[in-house]
């Protein structure tokens, strides 16, 4: 936006005292290189044109429709807060978590500081679903604590991992090896993890004719086969003592979460069902049918990687069934039985097009958004032409409400006390991780 238009105030405006979204609370710990994008955010973030507004949360210390009448345009940019169900009995047991709670607990954000998930009390975990998430909490949990505590991961999850009794992890998917959803290089960092038992049946990796067809058409589907291949090929028959183990295990849907005999309320396994794969791959989508045949697997932790959800916000049009803002291209659709653009409401990334893909994903999707908010600014469409307060009506309506609010200058507060804390301990960072902390620094 500031490229586009050398006259636009962008004001940036976060829930949270600290910037940068997942970047800071997705990207894992031992994934530095994936973080660099923050100088770049920061350089943004430097503009005298931009402006963030941290510590603001849209629909309690701000509505919607207040910021329709502060600014000509709104962009909404929250991404997905939430996580997808599955509906099945027992999924409220204590030691069942989304995989989403599991990140923001390791990565050190202030609403999870607290999750405590028991590690100690088990040594088998599973984790539901084989995407970049999935792999990304199995790899938390196998690899060495050594190798972890020199990254920014938050201390109360260094302690609790280095304590940990959890020995074998199975991530679980509903389909075969050749939908796995996640990419080659997430797989080959874990299959890289030094003295593990990696275990994938024989049998699952049979291909069908479809299966063929779908890996002719999708790269990634047949380097990750691959490498599942080798690593079934190359490894041991069986573990040695005290190894840790990671399972791939296919075709298997979770049907209900079994209570603990030993702990009331608790996890103590999953009931699946066999499946196998109906549809055609010239669609691309064989999906997973049950075949009847159900088995146990025992466990004492449970991490669901099926996806996460947006949530919507009053007077913001929302499709409850996809999960997103109604939009086209970016242009927020309103919910009348003739879905127009709504005046100066704009969507983009994972709040527009659901859950899906990585940084760069984004950086096309914004760009698609500011496309359209250039065209419409150009031919005085949608977009309101009277004079607005912006920035100035928006701070003293904050301030009449008692917010605190956290500039980006009290961020870099937080920022030097974070590396300071950390170069004492030979970590990049120490992460302030309750909202008490974040605040009080910010605002010394």
């Amino acid at each position: 936006m500031l490229k586009a238009h050398e006259g636009a105030e962008v004001d940036i405006i976060d829930r949270l005292p600290t910037p940068f979204g997942l970047v800071r609370s997705g990207v894992a710990p031992d994934h530095p290189e994936t973080k660099i994008v923050i100088n770049q955010f920061s350089r943004v973030a430097h503009n005298e044109r931009c402006s963030f507004f941290g510590n603001v949360s849209l629909g309690s210390s701000i509505s919607l429709s207040e910021l329709r009448q502060f600014y000509h345009v709104v962009v909404l940019a929250y991404g997905a807060e939430s996580d997808r169900a599955l509906g099945i009995p027992g999924e409220d047991l204590n030691g069942v978590h989304s995989a989403r709670e599991f990140v923001w607990w390791y990565n050190g954000h202030p609403d999870f500081s607290n999750l405590a998930p028991d590690l100690k009390s088990t040594d088998t975990a599973i984790v539901l679903g084989q995407g970049n998430v999935a792999l990304d909490v199995a790899r938390i949990l196998l690899k060495p604590p050594t190798e972890l505590a020199i990254t920014d991961i938050a201390s109360h999850a260094l302690a609790a991992l280095k304590e940990s009794s959890i020995r074998k992890v199975y991530l679980v998917g509903r389909r075969g090896p050749v939908q796995a959803a996640c990419t080659a290089k997430e797989l080959r960092e874990i299959l890289a993890i030094k003295d593990l038992y990696v275990n994938i049946k024989e049998t699952d990796l049979l291909k069908t004719s479809a299966d063929e067809e779908e890996m002719k058409t999708n790269r990634i589907r047949r380097r990750v086969f691959e490498l599942l291949s080798k690593a079934s090929s190359s490894s041991a028959s069986r573990p040695s003592p005290g190894q840790r183990e990671l399972h791939f295990t296919f075709f298997q849907k979770p049907e209900k979460f079994l209570e603990s005999n030993d702990q009331s309320g608790h996890i103590g396994g999953v009931n699946f069902e066999k499946t196998i794969l109906k549809g055609s791959a010239s669609s691309g989508n064989q999906i997973a049918a049950g075949t009847g045949e159900y088995e146990d697997l025992e466990c004492g932790l449970v991490l669901k990687s099926i996806g996460y959800k947006s949530v919507p916000v009053d007077g913001l049009p929302f499709d409850h069934s996809k999960g997103v803002v109604p939009n086209i291209r970016g242009r927020v659709l309103s919910s009348s039985r003739f879905a127009q653009p709504e005046g100066g409401l704009y969507v983009c990334g994972w709040l527009k097009r659901g859950p899906t893909g990585i940084i760069g994903t984004n950086l096309y999707d914004a760009e698609e958004t500011v496309a359209s908010i250039s065209d419409d600014i150009e031919k005085r469409e949608r977009i309101s032409t009277s004079t607005k307060q912006g920035r100035e009506g928006l701070l003293q309506l904050l301030e009449s409400r008692k917010i605190q609010v956290i500039t980006f200058s009290d961020w870099e507060k937080i920022d030097s006390e974070e590396k300071r804390r950390g170069s004492l301990i030979r970590k990049p960072r120490e992460k302030l991780t309750t909202w008490k902390d974040l605040l009080e620094v910010a605002t010394r």
